[in-house]
């Protein structure tokens, strides 16, 4: 029988770019050791329309932001007809757009950080000045581009001139901004795998927060915790609470929800459809506490690679 082909999507035009070449290096040389044929597609290199041409059996999708967790690469895939790994359209726009996935969460009843929404064309002092007096707003107050991820543009403001600052350099690169309540507490995240929660784990960043430094860095030397220090009883509960996000947004294959638990209460951030995939990343070792080795990991992602969805 003739190996299957695999064509792994990776690097594109995001500012995630080196982290989704690290993510798709790993994973190449796991399906290669799976006993799959591999080839590899950059969409920075290359049309997403070439994809179609390349005959493959499966797409391993392991693009990182912009274009590539939000709908944009999936409805590629979709028109190419081969079959591709992780969350389809509708889900991977509605995940990574936080203004969307943070208005499904509360029709869902799930805690997430009071927030607002701030557009470019319409922003101005008077906008500025009802910001500071939403009811429950408090110093320190979070600001983040709406769509983007591995914290990038994430900027943590204690005071009104810190956050007039802010939102000027933010809106120069971005259209539409959330801001929030910084939550302190721990941070916890939780790995899902075809529905099934795998996990939850602790992280203790050395820096204010858990930024991109924190996150790709040896060097920042982040404290990784397996499994999170919290109770048997918040453990299983902060599971549940990740596998019904997974759910509610149509989700498929893997993804990591990003929590902060304070005063015994879990506020979701956000759920990424792209979790990393390199030596540092959290779901591999999330797996590996359950005895999945990143091999296995990969192998689950592929197998439940499917079109329409």
């Amino acid at each position: 029988m003739a190996k299957r082909k695999i064509l792994v999507v990776l690097g594109g035009n995001s500012r995630e770019r080196e982290i989704s070449i690290k993510t798709g290096k790993a994973c190449i040389a796991a399906i290669k050791r799976l006993g799959y044929k591999v080839e590899k597609f950059d969409p920075k290199k290359r049309s997403f329309f070439d994809i179609k041409k390349s005959k493959s059996d499966i797409i391993f999708n392991a693009l990182h932001g912009e274009e590539g967790e939000d709908g944009y690469a999936q409805s590629f895939f979709e028109y190419s007809k081969i079959p591709y790994t992780h969350s389809g359209v509708i889900s991977s726009m509605n995940a990574m757009n936080k203004l969307i996935s943070k208005k499904i969460f509360i029709k869902n009843k799930i805690k997430t950080p009071i927030f607002n929404v701030i557009k470019k064309e319409d922003y101005n002092l008077s906008k500025f000045k009802q910001i500071k007096k939403i009811k429950g707003f408090k110093f320190p107050l979070v600001i983040k581009p709406n769509n983007e991820g591995s914290s990038i543009g994430v900027k943590i403001c204690k005071n009104s001139i810190m956050l007039k600052r802010s939102i000027k350099s933010l809106l120069k690169t971005y259209d539409t901004l959330i801001i929030e309540n910084f939550i302190g507490g721990q941070e916890i995240q939780v790995a899902v795998l075809n529905g099934k929660a795998l996990g939850a784990i602790e992280l203790k960043p050395k820096r204010k927060f858990y930024d991109y430094k924190a996150k790709y860095l040896k060097s920042a030397r982040t404290n990784h915790i397996m499994p999170a220090n919290i109770s048997q009883k918040k453990y299983e509960e902060v599971l549940q609470i990740a596998e019904k996000t997974h759910k509610i947004l149509g989700c498929r294959g893997v993804t990591r929800s990003d929590f902060k638990f304070l005063n015994d209460k879990f506020y979701l951030l956000e759920t990424n459809t792209q979790p990393g995939m390199t030596d540092l990343s959290l779901v591999p070792e999330i797996a590996s506490y359950k005895k999945i080795t990143f091999d296995k990991l990969v192998q689950k992602i592929i197998l439940d690679a499917s079109l329409n969805k």
